[in-house]
């Protein structure tokens, strides 16, 4: 009988335990459940915040990398319009040297052709001079020079150089009176200015 009622009593405690069990499991199940959605909450607010950053950051980074190739766009566009400036520039000036070396030839041949022909001879010799001094200026008229006018216009410091003054009641103030050395400008640029006597 003893025996029966522990038999009983153990199969009590037995039937207690597994029933704790159960409820210990159902409990942790539900505590699982309740954390769960806690946990893929976190997860996704993480996962959220986290694409957000990195979109902002790589939208800063295509930003910064725009304004690189826009400004460096732009340097190259300066740099062939500075190029292209210069290319043109050079090509106007090409000849530059050796027309500030030719002036002093063109002087001499004016001069030469200022002196009288006193003979045919000397005549034939001042036409043949005449026909190498033009044919001289319509080279350095066709590379860009031209002479500085000069006699009857005003007094301009930017062409003219004055070397001496006079009056004369005959003409207004400042009028170049006399050239005494012709000026030349090469494509608009001044190569030499004319010498020149101004009127008081």
């Amino acid at each position: 009988m003893s025996n029966e009622k522990e038999t009983i009593k153990q199969q009590d405690l037995e039937q207690d335990a597994a029933q704790q069990e159960k409820q210990d499991a159902v409990d942790q199940t539900a505590e699982t459940v309740d954390a769960e959605p806690a946990t893929a909450e976190s997860a996704e607010q993480a996962q959220a915040d986290e694409p957000v950053d990195e979109k902002a950051e790589l939208q800063a980074q295509l930003e910064e990398e725009q304004n690189k190739y826009l400004r460096l766009l732009a340097d190259y566009d300066n740099f062939k319009r500075r190029a292209k400036k210069d290319q043109e520039l050079a090509k106007q000036f090409r000849s530059q040297s050796l027309l500030t070396d030719l002036l002093p030839v063109l002087d001499n041949f004016d001069r030469a052709l200022a002196v009288e022909a006193k003979s045919e001879e000397s005549a034939s010799l001042l036409k043949g001079l005449e026909m190498v001094k033009k044919s001289l200026t319509d080279a350095v008229t066709s590379e860009g020079l031209e002479e500085i006018k000069a006699v009857g216009e005003p007094f301009d410091p930017h062409f003219h150089q004055a070397v001496m003054q006079e009056s004369d009641a005959d003409s207004e103030p400042g009028t170049v009176l006399q050239e005494l050395q012709k000026g030349y400008t090469l494509n608009g640029r001044v190569l030499r200015p004319a010498m020149v006597k101004v009127n008081e």
